[in-house]
């Protein structure tokens, strides 16, 4: 989806009782790299639930331009690689529309190699920050060209003769740790990520089922992620879970609106994933889980939910790295929540599809909440939301959907102002709710 494309105003009503049996698309996380991952393998990769979403769909034309074969057939994607290093260089630019994601991973996983490529993104991608990523990937030999403040598009000339490197993240980052794992692949010797707190770890496991050798060691600091440079990876059948930010917006509709019971059928459990989860039920979900299983190197299982009364809690920064996406949609749920609700540790939300932090307090206001909000910081005054807004998106998929899913239990409809972006990550978003019984009406009509 381009940023030139007509607005798509969407507006969500009161509804009734949401009830059934879904599954949300693949983990977006997983999808990336899934395809990243099979292209520097030897071999055919086999991947199952691959999300269609536009941001992956990106990454799958862009390893096609560095030369990798990616096919689907069927229901299943395949995945013909040509193992670590052997990126070819593209004849044009590689164009990742919306996803930071998938251009902070590519970057890294052709930083090492001996080609030129240059990245772009769409308008809301230009304006997000990449100097987090380039400055590390320095250290291996690679040269980088850039707009101001290391913005897209950026040109890579790779490192011919890369050097192994030792990397502390200065921000919690599975982004900027993921990349410097990538880069340091085709390294000799070992590469290292230095992290004071836990992130995402699909990178890591996900290397590991494609056979690289992946060593965890605990320091006063943090945990130490070594990388064992140059190994030969292996095509692997990857079973992608369903993305447990995106279940989250059916999950939090269903404890928003009386009388709901929904159940999510394979749902990533990974503990680095799972914080809204975990705050969810402090404030008193009704959340359980069944059938848990491992596929692929992941923990899954079958989400049942019903609808709940919550309450206003304190949430300390720590947790924030484990439900980062997700604090859109939890200041929604804290608005209808007894009482307020504090979250703390919200910076990286600045930097994100939009400034994240303001577009939430913005759309907060937009519906009648009374909010506070600092540099880091949001608090919400919980009990009903009063609705009958407009809000603004700012291209961003998750806003357009957490507000979607407030009008579905506020007094008054909101409307949000553009759900174009809902694509880069969650295609059947509104046709899924509304088979649940959401009501959502075009504006005008």
């Amino acid at each position: 989806m381009t940023a030139e494309a007509q607005p798509a105003p969407l507006t969500a009503r009161t509804s009734g009782p949401l009830k059934g049996r879904i599954r949300v698309p693949g983990d977006k996380s997983i999808s990336h790299r899934a395809l990243i991952f099979g292209a520097m393998s030897v071999g055919e990769t086999v991947i199952e639930g691959l999300l269609e979403g536009d941001d992956v769909l990106n990454t799958g034309a862009v390893l096609r331009a560095l030369g990798a074969d990616v096919t689907k057939k069927g229901d299943r994607w395949h995945v013909h690689g040509f193992g670590v290093g052997g990126f070819a260089e593209p004849s044009n630019v590689l164009d990742h529309g919306n996803s930071g994601t998938g251009v902070r991973l590519m970057m890294g996983a052709v930083a090492t190699s001996p080609i030129t490529a240059t990245f772009t993104g769409d308008a809301s991608l230009r304006r997000r920050p990449m100097k987090r990523v380039l400055d590390p990937l320095a250290l291996f030999g690679t040269e980088a060209t850039s707009r101001e403040g290391g913005r897209l598009p950026i040109t890579l000339k790779g490192a011919r003769n890369p050097m192994p490197v030792t990397y502390r993240l200065a921000v919690p980052s599975a982004q900027v740790k993921s990349a410097v794992l990538l880069a340091g692949l085709n390294a000799p010797g070992e590469t290292t990520v230095l992290e004071a707190e836990a992130t995402r770890d699909h990178t890591e496991r996900m290397l590991t089922h494609f056979g690289a050798t992946i060593r965890r060691t605990q320091t006063a600091d943090g945990t130490a992620i070594t990388v064992i440079g140059q190994p030969e990876l292996k095509a692997a059948a990857v079973h992608v879970p369903a993305d447990p930010s995106s279940a989250a917006f059916p999950l939090v509709a269903a404890l928003l609106v009386p009388d709901s019971e929904l159940r999510i059928d394979g749902v990533m459990l990974n503990p680095t994933r799972t914080g809204l989860f975990t705050v969810l039920k402090r404030m008193g979900a009704n959340i359980t889980i069944e059938n848990e299983r491992l596929e692929s190197g992941e923990t899954i299982g079958d989400l049942i939910v019903k609808s709940s009364a919550l309450k206003g809690i304190d949430i300390e920064p720590e947790i924030a790295p484990s439900m980062i996406d997700e604090y859109p949609i939890l200041a929604v749920a804290a608005a209808f929540a007894t009482g307020r609700t504090r979250m703390t540790g919200l910076a990286e939300l600045r930097v994100k599809e939009s400034d994240r932090l303001a577009a939430i307090a913005n759309g907060m206001k937009a519906c009648g909440v009374k909010i506070e909000l600092g540099d880091d910081w949001l608090i919400v005054e919980g009990g009903t939301m009063p609705g009958g807004g407009k809000v603004e998106t700012h291209m961003d998929h998750r806003i357009a959907m957490s507000f979607l899913i407030a009008g579905l239990a506020a007094k008054a409809p909101v409307t949000v102002d553009d759900t174009n972006f809902v694509a880069t990550s969650f295609p059947t978003f509104v046709p899924m709710m509304q088979k649940l019984g959401a009501t959502f009406v075009r504006p005008n009509r």
